[in-house]
């Protein structure tokens, strides 16, 4: 059961991650510096690593193995969140979020074959977990994201992703290293 949530988690933050900064990139570029427009960059520079790597993961996996890679991915989209968080400039920030694409672009398809791998067919529960996250998390992502903004600093968008990141991927990793 804890395997289920973490995976479901990862697939979660990989996806909430697409939409969470939808709403705030005119705070995010006011703060850093550059116009709405160039700030778009902080979206687009997410979604198109994020859909570079997703068709490598299976030749990722056949190399590398699907834990290793799962892990791995799940903690650098962790550190490259914190990144983002604390990012200085809006160059630094879309380096950031390319980094952090390219890292979340694994994490949902892995995440699904990982637990396709540990629950039998008939628990088809496990898989609704995970298609529930994949349904909630693009309409959460912008309210979430709007709500962080106007109640904390714009950073917190991308920390959020960090305590779910470190740590699903360490007991990812103890779960699965075996396997």
């Amino acid at each position: 059961m804890l395997a289920g949530l973490l995976l479901a988690s990862a697939n979660f933050i990989a996806v909430l991650d697409t939409t969470i900064a939808n709403v705030s990139v005119p705070t995010i570029a006011g703060n850093l510096g550059a116009t709405s427009s160039q700030g778009t960059y902080v979206i687009t520079s997410y979604a198109v690593a994020e859909a570079i790597t997703v068709p490598l993961t299976g030749w990722l996996s056949a190399r590398f193995g699907s834990v290793r890679v799962f892990v791995s991915s799940m903690v650098l989209f962790g550190v490259f969140s914190i990144v983002c968080g604390l990012a200085p400039s809006l160059g630094i920030l879309v380096v950031a979020r390319v980094f952090q694409g390219l890292c979340g672009g694994p994490l949902m398809p892995l995440s699904q074959t990982l637990l396709m791998r540990i629950f039998p067919k008939e628990k088809a529960a496990a898989i609704g977990l995970w298609s529930m996250t994949t349904l909630v998390a693009p309409v959460m992502g912008p309210v979430l994201g709007g709500w962080i903004t106007d109640h904390t600093h714009w950073g917190w968008i991308f920390f959020i992703n960090v305590p779910i990141g470190i740590v699903a991927g360490f007991i990812t990793w103890s779960i699965f290293h075996k396997r």
